[in-house]
């Protein structure tokens, strides 16, 4: 098997985010560069009382029928995003063959707001209070569960908890399973949903949160020098692979191919990253050897860029050390927020739309960078750029990192020609 024949096809995009609720909505409010942070009514009087908020969508009418009222928040998100990602793919479960489509969505912690609610009733009311279906709403595999019964796909069906690696590690097991046979159509991604106050408060307290209540539009700043905290945010994103060959057979529309993903753990903290990299640079090394790429052909980097200080600074060594060549850096978290277990698959979403509109979004609110930080950020506005390869980085407490590969798809779906690749086993 070629390496070309390893790619997988991203034939279908499906977002909910907080910078919109459609794929134009959201490619023009991350172009735009603007954060979406926003004071929250149900953060009043917290010390940080914001964050960045899904609107202007009704979620129970886009998930629609009588099964709304099972679903928490995140698998609400989760559904409407594999809806429309199956929809794009042009897709459908009535016609498709279910026992051989997985579905595979990370989450992170799962229905923690309904799991609040459960434990005031107990308080309030006693064991009568609760109610039966607490569990089956707050469990995090709750969202693969649903998006698997609404789309009749009787494949695997997994939810792999990386923290905020999750969405990217969801779309790395979904490629495992295609390269393997084991399944024709995989819908991947990830969805978190706990901008809440027990969540916000602990992320407060931990000092992973920026403190800027003043100011919250100018938050969340990855890589800047005055960078002091991430700013929680939520949503989802799906997205529908494929085998190339078997989208192109179909007369499906690959709009980029997953050349390769990689992994590698820190073994070094429950919250705080390798300051060496360690874990990030054996993730992207291993991405780039499954792609079959040498690191001065990457041409972008979306990066994880949360906007804390130690992530930021670690991430910036890595990218440095392993790119001397300096590809275009965003980081969506500038105007995004940090969407936690759904972070990797949004991310992962935008780097298809770079590949497809050869347009880097700018990162939010970064005015200049530490002494240090040798890298090519993409400030102020987007910048024209025609990227051929381009990696997705994502990292998450418990030392995960998980990097993702993509590459451009040329018209019939082919990526473009390329002379030096080699057979693999």
């Amino acid at each position: 098997m070629t390496r070309v024949d390893r790619d997988v096809a991203v034939t279908g995009l499906g977002l909910v985010t907080p910078a919109g609720s459609d794929e134009h909505t959201f490619w023009e409010g991350l172009c735009a560069g603007v954060s979406m942070a926003r004071g929250c009514e149900e953060l009043a009087g917290l010390p940080v009382d914001f964050g960045c908020p899904v609107v202007g969508i009704d979620l129970d009418e886009a998930v629609g029928g009588r099964a709304v009222w099972r679903m928490a928040r995140f698998v609400k998100m989760a559904l409407v995003a594999a809806r429309r990602a199956v929809a794009d793919a042009g897709l459908s479960p009535e016609r498709w063959d279910g026992d051989r489509v997985g579905v595979v969505l990370g989450v992170g912690v799962g229905g923690v707001s309904v799991l609040v609610d459960n434990v005031r009733r107990l308080d309030g009311g006693g064991a009568g209070a609760v109610s039966p279906l607490l569990v089956p709403m707050m469990m995090p595999n709750a969202a693969a569960g649903e998006v698997a019964i609404a789309l009749r796909a009787h494949g695997p069906s997994l939810a792999p908890a990386t923290a905020c690696a999750s969405g990217a590690t969801a779309l790395a097991l979904a490629r495992d399973l295609l390269l393997d046979g084991r399944c024709d159509v995989v819908v991947a991604g990830g969805a978190e949903a706990v901008l809440t106050p027990l969540v916000v408060s602990a992320f407060a307290g931990m000092g992973a949160l920026s403190l800027r209540t003043g100011d919250p539009s100018g938050a969340s700043r990855p890589f800047a020098a005055d960078r002091d905290g991430f700013v929680v945010g939520e949503g989802a994103a799906v997205l529908v692979l494929e085998r190339t060959a078997d989208a192109l057979a179909r007369g499906g529309r690959p709009r980029a191919l997953l050349a390769g993903a990689g992994s590698g753990t820190d073994a070094h903290h429950p919250t705080a990253p390798d300051p060496d990299g360690g874990g990030a640079r054996k993730a992207v090394e291993a991405a780039l050897s499954e792609a079959g790429w040498a690191a001065h052909e990457v041409d972008h980097i979306n990066a994880h860029g949360t906007s804390t200080v130690l992530n930021d600074a670690m991430e910036s060594a890595v990218i440095s050390g392993l790119f001397p060549h300096r590809p275009s850096v965003t980081a969506p978290k500038g105007v995004l927020g940090h969407t936690l277990a759904a972070a990797g698959a949004i991310e992962a979403a935008a780097t298809v739309l770079t590949l497809e509109h050869g347009l880097v979004p700018p990162i939010a609110n970064l005015d200049s960078l530490p002494d240090g930080f040798a890298l090519d950020c993409v400030v102020k506005e987007p910048r024209i750029q025609r990227v051929e390869r381009a990696l997705s980085h994502s990292f998450g407490f418990g030392g995960h990192n998980v990097v993702l590969a993509f590459r451009r798809a040329d018209a019939d779906g082919r990526p473009p020609a390329d002379p030096g690749v080699l057979a693999v086993a």
